[in-house]
């Protein structure tokens, strides 16, 4: 099964990012994960707009922007405007199914690829109803926050039974995203589940040859 590699600048120190961003786009990655962290809805914070707005035109391929931010309905099109190819925003931030629609809505109305994610804890069935609306689903696989956690193994079946449902339901254009703990040992197993799209952070940028680390694992 194919899958595509999404570095994540999470782990690298800012004032290395734009170097690690051109240096691992020219070994042929074909996306780049950009955490987003306000302080609110996860401990730590990240890059201000004006920040993640400097990053996102460093680099020409797919800009994939994870919001780990409460109220993603207020900042979906400054993301947008910033340049994010693909904005995913979390489930759990938003206060019932009707905004969470109406936030899949306004991320398709400013022009980008519509991301619905869940932490570890939260039951996959809960993004059904969303699921012929979605580009992508994102499964967290470690709690969201923080690079260089384990990988939680009961991720494996949510992406299973997410995987299994998109072909039962015809559902080909929908991708599998999953993040956290992924390295060469669990990124096997996810994509033998049915993901499309393996997020690897640490696994790569904290290895001084990230570089050799990424050719191996890149499909």
């Amino acid at each position: 099964m194919k899958y595509i590699i999404a570095p994540s600048i999470l782990t690298v120190q800012k004032e290395d990012i734009v170097t690690r961003i051109k240096e691992i786009e020219n070994s042929g990655a074909r996306w780049i994960h950009f955490d987003i962290m306000d302080g609110n809805f996860v401990p730590a914070t990240t890059f201000d707009i004006d920040e993640i707005r400097e990053l996102l035109s460093q680099t020409k391929v797919t800009k994939d922007v994870h919001l780990m931010i409460k109220n993603p309905r207020s900042m979906v099109k400054a993301y947008i405007d910033a340049g994010a190819d693909n904005v995913t925003f979390h489930y759990e931030a938003c206060k019932d199914n009707i905004e969470v629609s109406a936030v899949i809505d306004m991320i398709h109305q400013y022009g980008a690829k519509a991301g619905l994610s869940i932490k570890p804890g939260t039951d996959i069935n809960a993004i059904i109803p969303f699921l012929s609306k979605l580009d992508l689903v994102l499964i967290m696989s470690v709690e969201p926050g923080k690079g260089g956690q384990k990988f939680i193994g009961k991720s494996l079946k949510k992406i299973n039974l997410l995987y299994k449902y998109k072909i039962e339901n015809r559902l080909s254009s929908l991708i599998i995203e999953v993040d956290g703990g992924i390295n060469d040992k669990t990124l096997g197993k996810c994509v033998n589940n049915g993901a499309g799209v393996l997020v690897v952070g640490s696994y790569l940028f904290n290895h001084p040859d990230y570089i050799d680390r990424f050719k191996k694992i890149n499909a």
